[in-house]
């Protein structure tokens, strides 16, 4: 008797299938780096598969809007969305999760053991499911679990692997979604704001370095100031930078030690709601005190590179020529690109990219070309970086329209403290 027959045999045939349903015989192992596209209508035999914890992966909370720190189950077959959760999580999955189906991990791994099985896994889960639902290939991520696909497939399951992005509607962005980034932009801009403030409020000590309420301010204690700011609006601030001097010049550092006047300071501050799992994200770069006339000119010309974007970034335009042209107005304006005593300055990364559910998400606008499209929502965030003179950077978001683009972005630019 075949594992099919014994699930028939007990009766643990889900209600939503008649004991008619076709027993999925093994088939051909297909190899699992399939390249071309997954169809958007998945056929009767056909299913897409998520195993993961959506507090960690974006497309499982697109697809679910439910927060879980814990791996769990997506089935998507038929037009139909199903969850197999936990004791733990089922009462609060079956309010909140946008799915048509939750059922009982439990439940199954009870009626495993009744036809033998002593430890159940998630493989023998998912292949329960599945054989009960005539279900014999599988669309899955590129992130899947290795370990799961290749058990997945030694019990006769197709599964294509589809490369990202594994929704191509997640690049896209609804009404709703655009608030919702909104919404993070504004609680990164209450952080900014607070850590603006602070320096506003510091002292410039006769060692040019500065001072509040009595020591020296640091980069550790402004982005304490940021973050608790962010924290106490329900959002989760993550590797906030707040750089300084040559600091900057190391575009991901996140800044460590005194601060000092008459030198650039990088803001660069990106929280994901709770609520929500959206990101906002926003740049700002300032002086407290006086600019060096090479860092004025380089903050205008990044200023001047953001026009650019904003001219160009449009239904239909292209991401790579958009990043080539801001590459040479730098170029034109004095800021060339490229190793300096071994290392990378001027302007070295993309010029933006998609925001979301992750911070960075297709598309890009970089050396790569990318069609944007109405809805995408991306940063627009130009800088450069020079030994001796320090950095500058400056991002907004925005979404893309038809005929131009919008900036979700508020909060001013100005360069001097």
């Amino acid at each position: 008797m075949n594992f099919y027959s014994k699930i028939a045999r007990l009766g643990f045939l889900d209600e939503d299938f008649s004991a008619k349903t076709p027993n999925v015989a093994p088939v051909n192992i297909k190899a699992s780096d399939q390249s071309g596209p997954f169809r958007a209508s998945l056929k009767g035999r056909e299913a897409l598969l998520i195993v993961s914890a959506s507090e960690t992966d974006a497309n499982m909370l697109y697809a679910t809007s439910f927060f879980a720190p814990d791996p769990f189950i997506l089935l998507q077959y038929r037009g139909r969305k199903c969850l197999v959760m936990s004791d733990l999580e089922i009462d609060r999955a079956r309010k909140q999760a946008e799915v048509d189906r939750v059922l009982s991990l439990s439940l199954y791994q009870a009626r495993l053991r009744k036809i033998g099985t002593a430890n159940p896994t998630t493989t023998d889960i998912v292949e329960m499911i599945c054989r009960e639902k005539g279900i014999g290939s599988l669309a899955v991520p590129a992130n899947f679990p290795a370990l799961l696909a290749d058990e997945l497939r030694s019990k006769g399951f197709v599964l294509q692997v589809r490369k990202d992005p594994f929704f191509a509607a997640r690049e896209r962005k609804k009404a709703e979604e655009v608030k919702k980034i909104r919404d993070s932009l504004r609680v990164a801009e209450l952080g900014l704001d607070a850590g603006i403030q602070a320096l506003k409020k510091a002292k410039i000590g006769r060692n040019r370095y500065l001072y509040l309420d009595g020591s020296r301010l640091t980069s550790e204690k402004i982005k304490t100031i940021v973050n608790t700011t962010i924290m106490a609006q329900g959002w989760v601030p993550s590797h906030t930078i707040v750089s300084s001097g040559d600091q900057c010049c190391d575009p991901h550092h996140e800044g460590s030690g005194p601060i000092k006047s008459n030198t650039s300071i990088i803001f660069d501050i990106f929280p994901r709601s709770q609520k929500t799992g959206y990101f906002g994200d926003l740049s700002r770069t300032v002086v407290r005190g006086q600019a060096s006339e090479q860092l004025k000119k380089a903050y205008v010309t990044v200023q001047a590179g953001q026009e650019v974007a904003f001219r160009m970034i449009r239904d239909g335009a292209d991401g790579k020529e958009i990043h080539q042209k801001i590459l040479a107005l730098f170029e034109q304006r004095g800021f060339p690109t490229g190793k300096t005593n071994g290392r990378m300055q001027g302007f070295f990364h993309g010029t933006g990219h998609g925001l979301g559910l992750d911070i960075h998400e297709p598309p890009r606008i970089a050396a790569s070309p990318a069609t944007l499209r109405t809805g995408h929502v991306v940063t627009v965030e130009p800088g450069l970086y020079y030994l001796g003179m320090g950095g500058v950077r400056l991002e907004d978001v925005v979404v893309v329209t038809p005929t131009g683009n919008r900036n979700l972005t508020r909060y001013p630019q100005f360069l001097e403290i």
